[in-house]
This record gives C-alpha cells, structure tokens and sequence, in this order.
C-alpha cells in the first residue's frame, strides 16, 4: 500500500470543559445509580449532555486515527476482547521464535526455581510475587506478564532474539507509555508508540511501515491513534502469525512465580 492512495480512518472527538464531579453530581441530584469507585455509565452521560447540550456545543473537537484493516489478515478488531479481559491495565505480552518456554522463561530473567504450574489465583500484586505465563503457539512462544514489562526491555529483547531469533513485545501501560518493541537476532529493530506512531526509534525504525499502513496507519503522519493497543496486538500478530485468544488466558498453564519482583 503507497502513500500516494492512503487515506486513515478519521475520529472526531469532543472534550467538553467539565468539573472533577460534575457528572457525578447532577446523576446522583436526579436520582441516578453512581457508582462509588468513579466509573460513570454511557446512559449517565448521555443524559447529563441531553440536559446540557451547551456544554457541548462549547466542547473544544479533536481528531484521532482508528486503526483498522486495510489488507487481508489480523486486525485491531479481533483484539478488542483484551479490554474486557484478566490482563488489566498494565500487562505485557511477548512473542519469541526458536526458543522453548522455558528457555524464554530463563532469559526473561527467571530463576528455575520460580517456575511452576501457574493456577487460576496466582496473580502479580506489589512486592511480589510478578506472575509470567508461557505457551507455545507454532513456532514461537507466546510469555504474558501480569502488571510487568520484562520483556520489552531492550536488553531482554536482545537476549530472547540473539543466535538469528526474533521477538516482538507489546507493553500495554495505561499510566505511562505503550510499546510495540521488535527485535532480531540480538539487534532492538524499531520501537513503536502505539498511540503516536511517529515515536518511534531503533536501528531500523521504518522497518513495520508496511505493517502499520495495512493497519489503516500513516507512519509519516503527526496522528494519534484511538485504539493503540488493538492495534499493537494486530501489528504482533501481522509480524509472528500468532493470534492471541481469550483461550491463550486459561489457566493451569507453565509459567513462573517471582517472589519480591512486581515492577
């Protein structure tokens, strides 16, 4: 797909000037359910707008890219499960060819003594234990951190590539910065922003351009993306040919437990 004929998906968005509490106020003041941890129903909202529709004519509209499909193969849509899912807000997700899981599991840093059977409970909280799950999918090893990003350390990376391998690692990381990190044969290949394509850097940072236009994405344009980590899991899987399921979660499965090691 060229340039000459690429034309992204648009989104228009409106960010309406609001107070902390606003909505919440006047939901509970005419009589609406509001929740205490702070989530606010769409039907909460929509009818706060249809109330006060001047607030959003005065709204400040912004534009965003949606990533989707432009080609034949995995798209942003068929990560849209992820959301909804076990993983969270912070997991990452790596994808290594050539090497057993556990092999994968001792150059992410593993001590042996940490691996065991991973069970429906085992799950990452501060001060440890980091829980990491592998399974081998094809030709590659699919290893999902639970709240940790081991693996989209350039260092590691190097480490689980060298020797003529690969690995790509999707870090999603919702108080911070996502990545979509590639590296072959030892060498990091391109770092992505997922929601900021531009942001990108290594030895050869142009080298998923071809990826990333398929996936609906201008990789010379100034854009942000709506749906950066649908779209990170699409670009994965465009690269290694392994789709991640919801079925990938279940557990028991071989993994490790790693006392006092929660980043």
């Amino acid at each position: 797909m060229s340039d000459a004929d690429f034309t992204p998906l648009r989104v228009t968005y409106r960010a309406p000037e609001l107070g902390r509490t606003q909505i919440q106020d006047w939901a509970r003041a005419n009589g609406y359910l509001v929740s205490e941890r702070g989530g606010i129903a769409p039907e909460i909202t929509e009818a706060f707008f249809a109330a006060h529709p001047e607030i959003l004519e005065q709204a400040r509209t912004f534009e965003m890219i949606r990533a989707t499909a432009r080609t034949p193969g995995a798209s942003p849509e068929d990560y849209e499960w992820q959301k909804d899912s076990p993983l969270g807000d912070i997991y990452t997700i790596v994808f290594v060819r050539g090497l057993d899981e556990h092999e994968v599991l001792r150059r992410l840093g593993v001590a042996d003594e940490d691996i065991r059977l991973i069970e429906d409970g085992d799950y990452s909280y501060p001060e440890g234990p980091q829980i990491i799950t592998v399974r081998r999918i094809g030709d590659w090893t699919v290893a999902i951190e639970d709240g940790g990003w081991r693996g989209v350390q350039w260092e590691v990376l190097g480490s689980l590539s060298r020797n003529g391998g690969e690995a790509v690692a999707v870090q999603r990381h919702d108080y911070a910065q996502h990545h979509v990190t590639y590296a072959v044969d030892g060498h990091l290949i391109t770092d992505i922003n997922p929601g900021f394509p531009i942001d990108r850097q290594g030895t050869d940072p142009d080298r998923l351009n071809r990826h990333l236009r398929e996936l609906g994405i201008d990789p010379a344009a100034d854009d942000s993306i709506d749906n950066p980590i649908p779209a990170a899991l699409a670009l994965a899987t465009r690269i290694t040919g392994v789709m991640v399921t919801p079925q990938h979660l279940h557990r028991p499965i071989l993994g490790a437990a790693i006392p006092g090691a929660y980043f």
